[in-house]
């Protein structure tokens, strides 16, 4: 089975910075896309970013287009999502995301992706 850990999550400021980052095992990892969603406190899972196996396709929502940046380092098996000009709406588990069978249309709903992280927490104070 595909095991995913996240890690970088924090405390910070609004307008600060965090790096979040996804180390995968258990499968070769350069062949799948893989995707990053969130859950803010009393909401649903909502998608933020996904990325193709090759790095060379990414897609984001709305909400954080501009401000997030997807990418993946496939010879570290690791993907991260770098996290700028946050806000106090950004607060939320952060989780990253791995379907059984490659996406090549970036998925953006849950349901698509069949791996999850145990998540990391970040917390964005006004």
């Amino acid at each position: 089975q595909v095991q995913l850990v996240e890690s970088g999550g924090g405390l910070v400021q609004a307008g600060d910075s965090l790096r979040l980052s996804c180390a995968a095992s258990g499968r070769t990892f350069s062949r799948y896309a893989m995707g990053w969603f969130r859950q803010p406190p009393g909401k649903e899972r909502e998608f933020v970013a996904a990325i193709s196996a090759s790095g060379g396709s990414t897609s984001y929502s709305g909400s954080v287009k501009g401000r997030f940046t997807i990418s993946r380092d496939n010879a570290k098996n690791t993907v991260y999502l770098q996290m700028n000009s946050l806000k106090p709406d950004d607060t939320a588990v952060y989780y990253c995301a791995a379907p059984k069978k490659d996406i090549f249309t970036l998925a953006t709903a849950p349901g698509r992706y069949d791996y999850w992280g145990q998540g990391t927490q970040v917390t964005v104070s006004s």
